[in-house]
């Protein structure tokens, strides 16, 4: 990609790569926190580019743009820091060949391989890059480009990529700043409160013995209507605070779940699991993803959507009330709003 020209407008932070050492506290947290910027990067630009989880059997895949059964666009991400020098060349290669090998393997073509570094080469590795990628790009018949800090940069910069930049990059600008308004408590409509009684997530309270359900109600609604707001505006730092919340909570109930359940091993109920996640999700504080506006409300709901999408619940047999449920009323349940990678299109290829 040729450089674009941009310039930092006044007041904007440099990029700085080493930022990502800072976020995660050691290296290996940092190449996979410099991963995860590769994939928003390249969605800003291209939409469908998704990430590709690691493994066994790697298909040589850190994001992608396209068709795992046609043709692909392959971005590879390696944190080599403060240089790339000779001593990476033998990673690269090994990188270019695993994804080559497991196209062949899986009937994919990859059309463009794109390796991306927040470094520069030295001169003698510039120069074996250079090399290598001609010759790479005709034994294979395929495209092979370079995003250095340089190209980088010039990306992270554009307008397309401001949230990008902003969330990896300038976490402590602008201190002063307002907190964007938390959205607020939508009240739940009787027919809407009443239809909710077939939904899965209030059965496992029934299950767990509770009488009064219409704050779970509200939780859940006020939720669903955040998440599916955070969907169709497809902003990717919203997007992964709402899977990274996601995960928080549920965390929460497995760690709880598994001490309660160690405490009555015999019994039928849980007694106080229910109490103890919520009031800890409802005490989530600088944890919480700052991306993701929200009250305590909200919050708890995201744990009636876990609920509800059959991972979890309050009884030690939960998981057979989801098979039973699903069984009787699979129609009938309010499906939790989330990602359907196959409604997503990829777009023309880069």
């Amino acid at each position: 990609m040729s450089e674009s020209g941009l310039v930092l407008a006044a007041g904007e932070p440099p990029i700085n790569f080493r930022a990502h050492e800072l976020r995660a506290g050691n290296l290996a947290g940092a190449r996979d926190d410099f991963e995860q910027m590769i994939r928003e990067l390249v969605a800003a630009w291209y939409r469908g580019a998704r990430l590709i989880a690691a493994n066994p059997g790697d298909w040589g895949i850190d994001v992608v743009v396209g068709d795992l059964a046609g043709q692909i666009v392959i971005w590879q991400a390696k944190y080599f820091m403060p240089v790339v020098t000779a001593s990476h060349q033998g990673q690269i290669r090994e990188s270019f060949s695993s994804a080559l090998k497991a196209a062949a393997e899986h009937g994919h073509k990859v059309r463009k391989w794109i390796l991306c570094v927040p470094a520069s080469m030295d001169a003698p590795t510039d120069k074996w890059w250079s090399t290598w990628k001609k010759k790479a790009a005709k034994d294979f018949d395929v495209q092979i480009e370079l995003w250095h800090e340089g190209e980088l940069r010039q990306l992270l910069i554009s307008p397309d990529a401001a949230n990008v930049r902003r969330h990896y990059y300038d976490p402590y600008q602008n201190p002063a700043r307002p907190e964007p308004a938390r959205p607020g408590v939508v009240q739940v409509e009787p027919e809407k409160a009443t239809a909710m009684e077939t939904a899965l997530f209030v059965r496992q309270l029934r299950e767990a013995g509770h009488q009064q359900v219409s704050s779970a109600k509200l939780e859940f609604f006020n939720a669903e209507l955040l998440a599916r707001e955070i969907v169709d505006k497809d902003v990717p730092a919203e997007v992964n605070a709402l899977v990274e919340a996601d995960a928080t909570v549920h965390s929460i109930w497995e760690t709880s779940f598994n001490e309660v359940a160690e405490s009555h091993p015999a019994g039928p109920r849980l007694p106080g699991l229910h109490a103890s996640v919520m009031r800890q999700i409802r005490g989530i504080g600088h944890s919480w993803p700052a991306e993701l506006r929200s009250t305590p409300v909200h919050r708890c709901g995201m744990m009636h959507r876990i609920v509800e999408d059959g991972r979890a619940g309050w009884v030690p047999h939960w998981e057979d009330v989801v098979v039973k449920h699903r069984d009787e009323q699979p129609a009938q349940a309010p499906a939790p709003a989330q990602r359907d990678p196959d409604a997503e299109h990829a777009g023309a290829l880069p």
